[in-house]
């Protein structure tokens, strides 16, 4: 559960509405592209969690940035021909705006937003000087007069800010315990009428029920900023499981970039579900007790899941040496 250290806010006072969909664990992929293959392992591992713990699981497109026309649906087919399934229907964040606004005004109502002018390299520079936090907004806006903010106001619009009155918070994580980070005032509307992913990802959790959130260990950091703002808008804390990435043979995150690492690519190659089924098995581990000698083959997600153990999980990160070599 989701500790509160030293918290000084307590929760705005408007209630949210009642969550309709308790207890589910949650997919939730961005349409910039393709899924790669750290992108299924994921998907496959939020599933099986969510499925060994009872959970229901749902799908959300978080389509409120960058898309690639067609790309939703490919990832989706993607995935359910690995055989995940989940309930309908699938929420995309575009259909959501009028939530987040609800949210953001509870937030303004309770003196916890103000207005940001700062330029991206402005908050780099303020971040990389000898008292900046690294990757932390250091405040710049925060105390502006109003003639300060009308001034700022007449040549560039303002993004929003959460006025977080914490400087860290604690969350426990299903592989990493509890994991303290620190918190400082996130963007939650930009400057562009954009509603932020650190808004939008807790209000659509809170709205789909999510109570376990498995995700890659890249946002293991953030994960503190989200229970935070969900703090505030009053709703329940979730389960984290934060997993290992997929590399490649550079050590670096893999991308599209890499060859061949998407499905509609490696079935040109010749290669089917039940061979990216059965590497990731392999990756996680996963073995088949009865079966010894040679390659383990996995032909569905829930072949795989019947021998999932989380507690026998590897922590490290998976190198994809070359996709079109693995065997």
């Amino acid at each position: 559960m989701t500790r509160e250290p030293h918290l000084n806010a307590a929760p705005v006072t408007v209630s949210p509405s009642p969550s309709v969909h308790p207890g589910a664990g949650r997919y939730a992929p961005s349409p910039s592209g393709d899924l790669h293959l750290g992108n299924l392992r994921t998907a496959l591992l939020a599933w099986m969690l969510a499925r060994q713990g009872n959970l229901r699981f749902v799908m959300r497109v978080e389509d409120l940035d960058r898309v690639k026309e067609g790309a939703a649906q490919q990832q989706l087919a993607d995935l359910a021909s690995l055989g995940l399934d989940w309930e309908q229907p699938v929420l995309y964040q575009s259909t959501r705006r009028k939530a987040y606004q609800r949210e953001f005004e509870r937030l303004q109502e309770a003196g916890m937003v103000y207005e940001c002018y700062c330029t991206r390299r402005e908050i780099q520079q303020a971040a990389t000087a000898p008292h900046g936090a690294p990757g932390a907004y250091p405040g710049t806006c925060r105390e502006l007069s109003d003639q300060q903010r009308a001034e700022r106001r007449a040549h560039r619009a303002p993004a929003y800010r959460l006025r977080a009155e914490v400087s860290e918070y604690t969350v426990h994580d299903m592989f990493r315990g509890d994991y303290t980070a620190a918190v400082d005032d996130v963007v939650l509307v930009r400057n562009d009428g954009t509603f932020a992913y650190n808004l939008a990802v807790v209000v659509d959790d809170y709205f789909q029920g999510v109570t376990q959130v498995v995700r890659g260990d890249d946002l293991l950091s953030s994960a503190p900023r989200q229970a935070y703002v969900a703090h505030l808008l009053g709703y329940p804390p979730v389960t984290y499981a934060h997993v290992p990435l997929a590399l490649n043979e550079e050590g670096k995150r893999l991308a599209k970039r890499d060859g061949a690492v998407t499905l509609p690519q490696l079935r040109q190659a010749g290669f089917t579900e039940a061979d990216v089924l059965s590497w990731i098995a392999a990756s996680i581990p996963v073995a088949d007790p009865k079966k010894t000698g040679g390659a383990q083959v996995f032909e569905s997600a829930m072949h795989i899941l019947r021998f999932f153990d989380p507690q026998r999980m590897s922590l490290e990160p998976w190198t994809v040496r070359d996709p079109l070599k693995i065997s």
